[in-house]
């Protein structure tokens, strides 16, 4: 999960003044100090206390045991990173390990900015991540950065509310179906309460990635790597299912659509939503903030023709092509992502490590907080289906947010959802695709 929004300028000004500071550490040239050490900045987006402390921690470990090899840590910002390492990019002031997330990182890989790490990778790390997250790095023949986080969407769900209505209880062997999960969220609504509260403030992401379910895949890549987009039945299933929950139904909350995932928090603790679909580190807000003695539940988000499918966007950790010391940082990550590391940082965001070695943990398979869940879901997860698409954010801003928040609130109905994301879509990315 990202964090939320902070000032803009002042997070850039102040990541850019920590980056100034960790380069002069030393005066025998960039990424050296002058007793000769090698010296590595890595700019973490860690952003929760656990998480934050988590990643300190293992630097301090690292400097411990590697002094000809020291990384000073540097805090970076989900707010701002994009525009922060475009600038930092060109200025030739980037750090030399780079933490991001994999939707972030084609216009960095294609323009030449990240190191491609296929032969610097260590045997071990390279097998013990599955092909599957892989793809979420790889652009063209290259590998540019290292998936190591991941969070399934999942129904946080009022376990009273659950339990009283007599629900059949989905599990990710028997989970529900879309037309089965619209029929369940109709019997938990009742006079006051809404079956379920979608918070669609940027629904694309949500759609495209649960959409996988049902086979919808929207962008479809021929044979000579043109992109091009198209609306099938598959694409269909999800979208409809909201409309339909929110418009004829009436067992979603319309009030919803412009809302994030922790701006439905206070209304799920109170009883106002039975379920909420969310990311799986929302669980720590949930945590922290129900009230004592309220009782919740961890459950797969519906599944379609394409069972539990969804797309999904890794963190990762990647490496600055104008780093003079790429080697040196690729052994940090290699440290950084061991599989006992890795479930540390994993717990710290309250996510999911793409490692094989690591997700097996008896720690991730608990059944407190959901954790079991999640963990069961992993097999499931496939890259965003936009993952590499060129285009992507301005057809994102442009043409499809716009479009689904019509569609969801009844506005404009499937055809011509279809004719704006189609028709206008692949005029967007036929500019990038010339």
């Amino acid at each position: 999960m990202r964090a939320p929004t902070v000032t803009r300028a002042a997070a850039a000004v102040a990541t850019a003044l920590v980056l100034l500071l960790s380069g002069c550490s030393g005066d025998g040239g960039r990424g050296t100090d002058a007793d000769g050490a090698i010296r590595l900045s890595f700019q973490s987006l860690a952003w929760q206390k656990e998480s934050v402390d988590a990643n300190k921690q293992l630097v301090k470990e690292w400097n411990a045991a590697h002094p000809d090899i020291q990384v000073d840590y540097v805090q970076g910002s989900w707010d701002n990173v994009h525009d922060q390492l475009l600038t930092s990019f060109e200025g030739g002031e980037a750090p030399d390990i780079i933490h991001d997330a994999s939707d972030d990182l084609a216009d960095f890989a294609y323009g030449g900015y990240l190191a491609d790490l296929r032969h610097l990778l260590p045997e071990r790390l390279a097998e013990d991540i599955p092909q599957q997250s892989w793809r979420t790095t790889t652009f063209g023949d290259g590998v540019y950065g290292v998936p190591f986080l991941q969070e399934p969407r999942v129904l946080i769900a009022n376990t009273g509310i659950l339990e009283s209505s007599g629900v059949r209880i989905p599990t990710p062997e028997k989970p529900w179906s879309w037309p089965e999960f619209r029929q369940i969220t109709k019997k938990l609504t009742k006079k006051g309460r809404y079956g379920v509260a979608w918070p669609l403030k940027e629904p694309v992401s949500v759609t495209l990635n649960l959409g996988l379910s049902a086979g919808g895949q929207l962008f479809r890549r021929d044979a000579d790597g043109k992109v091009t987009i198209r609306f099938d039945d598959g694409d269909r299933v999800m979208p409809g299912t909201v409309q339909d929950q929110i418009t004829i139904d009436r067992s979603a909350a319309r009030t919803a659509l412009g809302m994030s995932g922790s701006d439905t928090l206070p209304g799920f603790f109170g009883g106002k939503y039975a379920m909420v679909p969310l990311g799986f580190s929302y669980r720590q807000q949930v945590v922290e903030q129900a009230p004592e003695g309220f009782e919740w539940t961890v459950l797969p988000a519906p599944a379609g023709s394409a069972g539990l499918a969804q797309g999904v966007s890794p963190q990762t950790l990647s490496v600055a092509e104008d780093s003079p010391h790429k080697k040196e940082a690729v052994q940090f990550i290699d440290f950084l992502l061991r599989p006992q590391n890795m479930v540390r940082l994993a717990r710290g965001d309250w996510m999911l490590p793409t490692g094989t070695k690591a997700l097996a943990d008896p720690a991730l398979h608990t059944a407190e907080n959901g954790w079991a869940t999640g963990a069961a879901l992993a097999r499931a997860l496939r890259p965003a289906p936009a993952q590499s698409v060129r285009g992507y954010p301005e057809w994102k801003d442009k043409v499809a947010t716009p479009a689904l928040q019509e569609y969801y609130s009844g506005a404009i109905d499937t055809e011509e959802l279809k004719k704006r994301l189609v028709e206008d879509g692949n005029r967007v990315l036929a500019r990038y695709q010339r």
